[in-house]
């Protein structure tokens, strides 16, 4: 077992923001990351998904991004490019691939240099740690709501996480369930789509915004979080820009929104008033779910569902933080999220270190 002040899981924006900060305020961390290379989840999104469809990516602090002017290149290599040069020029060490399998409190058998500290177990070994940042995102827990008969459909069902372009959808009838951003890059892309539904009707803006406005929606699933409810998605409470997704998409005439079928039948999707569609595929364009269950030795849930955090810390366990959870599951918040959690480890470390 390996000692550490502080470990940080996950090298997305807001583990390398976390970490960024963390050197700044005198700590060395180890990072861990599931991933081969650098980029999070962005590695993982879609070759269509080009630099001039996406909707916003935020320069990680200190060393900004450095636009290439080819707006035509995936987001899927621009970004992770931008991650490595990142990780680069500021000498950030990330251990890859590491996949953590749980974090649990100190065992009795870890001897007593161990001290008090949050032991964090991997497929590469263990590191006990004095404090822990996890920003494990949520692009490997696609959510996936179930519908009745969905298992008689005799097409093809697909999570917006596997989604690769249009080209394999030629000539196919398509129902895309989802109001997010993920619907609108497959609604911009598909030309047989036989419906777009929601389950509430999607709220577009036609304003700048701007930082205000961020912080206001920021804040709105704050309070979510801060009463150890289920976080929603900050997207719910920003609503859509005008994007160059949503424009092409409305160009195509694609956003007709039906409200959300209620079942699924072998050929299509039907609702109770006796409407149907025929369709060959289903994409659930439904968003994601924090990934925390390697956090569940340590028994955080409260009877809402969710975990409660006050900004970045969570409140049960003051050696741990959260970013990329809640308010900073987004690119709006995950820079202040790192530098939040940052103060706090070094509070904590600080208080201890007095006592």
């Amino acid at each position: 077992m390996e000692l550490s002040e502080v470990v940080v899981i996950g090298a997305g924006q807001a583990g390398l923001s976390s970490a960024y900060f963390l050197r700044r305020f005198g700590f060395e961390p180890v990072v861990l990351d599931a991933a081969e290379g650098a980029g999070g989840a962005w590695r993982h999104r879609s070759p269509s998904l080009t630099m001039d469809k996406v909707h916003g990516v935020f320069d990680l602090p200190g060393v900004p991004r450095r636009p290439d002017g080819d707006g035509r290149r995936p987001a899927a290599e621009a970004v992770p490019a931008y991650y490595a040069g990142y990780e680069r020029e500021t000498g950030l060490e990330v251990v890859r691939p590491v996949r953590v399998t749980a974090v649990r409190d100190t065992d009795l058998d870890a001897g007593r240099d161990a001290g008090d500290r949050l032991v964090v177990g991997t497929d590469a070994g263990e590191w006990a740690a004095r404090a822990v940042v996890n920003a494990t995102g949520t692009w490997t827990r696609p959510y996936w709501p179930y519908y009745p008969g969905a298992a008689a459909f005799a097409g093809r069902q697909l999570h917006y996480a596997h989604y690769r372009g249009p080209e394999e959808f030629a000539e196919r009838r398509v129902v895309v369930v989802g109001g997010g951003a993920a619907a609108m890059h497959v609604l911009s892309e598909l030309s047989g789509v036989a419906a777009w539904v929601t389950r509430r009707p999607p709220v577009f803006r036609d304003d700048d915004f701007g930082e205000e406005a961020r912080r206001e929606a920021v804040a709105r699933v704050e309070e979510r979080v801060r009463a150890g409810l289920p976080p929603q998605s900050v997207v719910s409470a920003t609503g859509l820009g005008y994007s160059a997704v949503v424009r092409e998409a409305l160009a195509k005439g694609a956003l007709n929104r039906l409200p959300m079928f209620d079942r699924i039948t072998g050929h299509g999707v039907a609702w109770d008033g006796g409407a149907s569609v025929e369709a060959d595929t289903i994409i659930w364009a439904t968003g994601f779910r924090s990934a925390l269950d390697h956090l569940a030795p340590l028994r955080l849930r409260e009877p809402g569902g969710g975990i409660r955090v006050d900004g970045t810390q969570v409140l049960r366990e003051p050696r741990l933080q959260l970013v990329g959870y809640g308010p900073s599951a987004s690119t709006i918040g995950a820079n202040r999220a790192g530098r939040t959690a940052a103060r706090n480890v070094r509070a904590l470390l600080a208080a201890r270190l007095a006592a």
